[in-house]
C-alpha cells in the first residue's frame, strides 16, 4: 500500500496531478532508451537519472514498478523524422565493423554508464530488433483500422485521419517542418507530408540496407517510432500509467507513439506521459549531432566520481533547464564528498541508544524529504533537507545517536542513489596519526607555531585535522 500522495507533472494535461496507478499497488513505467551507435552522452544520461528517480520513488512509496525500457537498434535515420541514413549502419561503416557489432558494443556501454551512475536497469530491456513481429502485428492492425497505407517506398501513417495526433504537442499541424534538411529524398507517393513511416522497403536508398526482414510488404524495416509502442503494449499491455522520455521526444518520436497505439487498440497508451529537460553546455543543447557531447568516459578520465555527475543532476529539477560547466560538476564533486566524510565521521562514533531529539528529528526531516520528493521529483529541495540534517547534527551533536542519523541516510539514499551504504570509513595511516597528535600536545601546550607546522605537514600528505569537541579529527583533503 502507497504509503502518501504522489504528485507528479503530466505533459498530456500540463499540470501536477496526483498519482493514482491503473492497478492498486502496481506501476507499468516505459522509458524511451538509448540508440546504439555511439556513447550515451551525458545529456541523454541526465534523462536516464530522472527517469531512476521516478521509479526509485514509487518503489520508496511501496509501488510495485515494472520498468520495461527499448533499445533502438534499428530504424532510426539521422534526423528524427523519416529522412536520412540509418544511425547505425552509418556508424558500421565508419567504424569498419558489421551492424551487429555496432548495436553490441554500444549496448554494453550504455549499461555500463547506467551502472556506474547506479542507475537501476530496466527489469526487461528490449532491443527493437527482437520484436520486429510484434512490429509487423502492430502495423496490421493499423491496415484494418484504416490508418496505414502502402508506396513503393514504404508503409505510412495517414496523420490526418488521427483526430487526436496534437494532442501531446499541442503544435498545430501546419508548422511541422518537414522535409526541410538537405539531401532529402521525398516520396511523392505519400498522401500527406505529416504521414510517418512504419515500415520501410528494401527499395531505392535502401536497397542495400543490411538489416532487414521479411513483411506482408515486401522486405524491409522498421521506422523508429514502431518498436515503442510493441514493446510498450507486449511487456506492459495498453493502457500502462508511465511513459517517459527527453523533451525532444514530445512533438515527433511520443506523438507518433501515441497516434499509432490508440490508432491500433483504440484506447489510451499511457495514463501519464513526463519528460525531463537538457543538459545544456556553453548554453546550448548537447547533442551528437552537434558534437558538442561529453560522455561519461571523459568525466571520469578528468578524475571525477560518477556519482558527482549524479549529483550535480539532482541539483536541479528535472524539468529545468541544466547547464553544464567543469566547474559546476566540481562543486557537486565536492559537495558529495562532504556528504560522504559526514558518513565516515557517524562510523566512528558510538551511540547511546535512541533519543527524544532523534525521534523528533527523524519525524521532522523525513516527512520534508518525502514532501519534496513526492512533489513532482524535487530532487533539489531533498538534497536541502539532508543539509539540514547535517547541520543539525553538527550544531548538537551530543543530541543525536550517530547511528539513527545514518539510518536516516540511508533510507533517503534509496531515492537519490548516491551510494551511502558503499561509504567506507578510511583508515588514517599510523605516521599522519602521529603528526596530528604530535600536533595535538603542541596545541595543548600552547606552542601555536610547532602546531600550525604539524598541520602544514599533514597537508603536504594530503591530510587535515579538524578539532572537536571529541578531539582531533584528521581526514584527507
Amino acid at each position: 500500500m502507497a504509503i502518501e500522495s504522489i504528485r507528479l507533472y503530466n505533459t498530456l494535461t500540463r499540470k501536477k496531478e496526483v498519482f493514482k496507478p491503473i492497478r492498486k499497488d502496481r506501476v507499468g513505467l516505459y522509458t524511451c532508451g538509448p540508440t546504439v551507435y555511439n556513447f550515451a552522452h551525458i545529456g541523454n544520461l541526465r534523462t536516464y537519472i530522472f527517469e531512476d528517480i521516478l521509479r526509485r520513488t514509487l518503489e520508496y512509496a511501496k509501488y510495485d514498478v515494472r520498468h520495461v525500457m527499448n533499445i533502438t537498434d534499428v530504424g532510426h535515420l539521422t534526423s528524427d523524422a523519416d529522412t536520412g541514413e540509418d544511425k547505425l549502419e552509418k556508424e558500421a561503416a565508419h567504424e569498419g565493423k558489421t551492424v551487429w557489432d555496432i548495436a553490441r558494443f554500444y549496448t554494453d556501454a550504455f549499461t555500463s554508464d547506467i551502472a556506474r551512475l547506479n542507475i537501476k536497469k530496466a527489469k526487461n530491456l528490449v532491443p527493437a530488433t527482437r520484436t520486429i513481429e510484434n512490429q509487423i502485428a502492430l502495423i496490421h492492425e493499423l491496415f484494418k483500422k484504416k490508418y496505414a497505407y502502402e508506396t513503393t517506398q514504404a508503409v505510412y501513417f495517414h496523420v490526418p485521419k488521427f483526430k487526436r495526433y496534437t494532442r501531446l504537442s499541442r503544435q498545430k499541424l501546419n508548422e511541422k517542418i518537414i522535409g526541410a534538411r538537405e539531401k532529402v529524398i521525398t516520396d511523392p507517393e505519400k498522401k500527406h507530408p505529416a504521414d510517418f513511416v512504419l515500415w520501410f522497403k528494401s527499395v531505392g536508398k535502401f536497397k542495400n540496407h543490411v538489416m532487414r526482414w521479411p513483411s506482408p510488404w515486401s522486405e524491409g524495416f522498421p521506422g523508429w517510432h514502431i518498436e515503442c509502442s510493441a514493446i510498450s503494449t507486449k511487456y506492459l499491455g495498453q493502457p500502462f500509467d508511465i511513459h517517459t522520455g527527453g523533451i525532444d521526444h514530445i512533438n515527433v518520436h511520443h506523438t507518433n507513439e501515441i497516434a499509432q497505439s490508440e490508432a491500433a487498440f483504440e484506447k489510451p497508451l499511457a495514463k501519464y506521459w513526463m519528460h525531463g529537460e537538457f543538459l545544456l553546455i556553453d548554453a546550448a543543447k548537447m547533442a551528437k549531432s552537434e558534437k558538442n557531447f561529453i560522455t561519461l568516459n571523459t568525466v571520469i578520465q578528468k578524475g571525477f566520481n560518477p556519482l558527482a555527475f549524479r549529483y550535480l543532476v539532482l541539483t536541479a529539477h528535472y524539468r529545468s533547464k541544466l547547464n553544464f560547466t567543469w566547474k559546476s560538476l566540481e562543486s557537486a564533486s565536492h559537495s558529495l564528498e562532504k556528504l560522504y566524510e559526514f558518513i565516515r565521521e557517524l562510523k566512528t562514533k558510538k551511540g547511546s541508544g535512541v533519543k527524544k531529539s532523534d525521534m523528533r528529528m527523524h519525524s521532522v526531516v523525513e516527512k520534508e524529504f518525502r514532501m519534496s520528493v513526492f512533489s513532482d521529483l524535487d530532487t533539489a529541495g531533498a538534497l536541502v533537507n539532508i543539509w539540514d540534517l547535517v547541520r543539525a547534527y553538527h550544531k548538537n551533536p551530543e543530541a543525536y545517536n550517530p547511528k539513527t542519523i545514518l539510518d536516516i541516510l540511508y533510507d533517503f539514499d534509496k531515492i537519490l542513489g548516491l551510494g551511502f551504504k558503499n561509504v567506507k570509513s578510511e583508515t588514517i595511516p599510523a605516521p599522519i596519526l602521529k603528526l596530528a597528535m604530535l600536533r595535538e600536545q603542541y596545541r595543548k601546550n600552547k606552542k601555536w607555531e610547532e602546531a600550525d607546522k604539524m598541520r602544514q605537514e599533514l597537508q603536504k600528505h594530503g591530510y587535515t585535522v579538524e578539532d572537536t569537541p571529541e578531539g582531533p579529527r584528521v581526514k584527507r583533503v
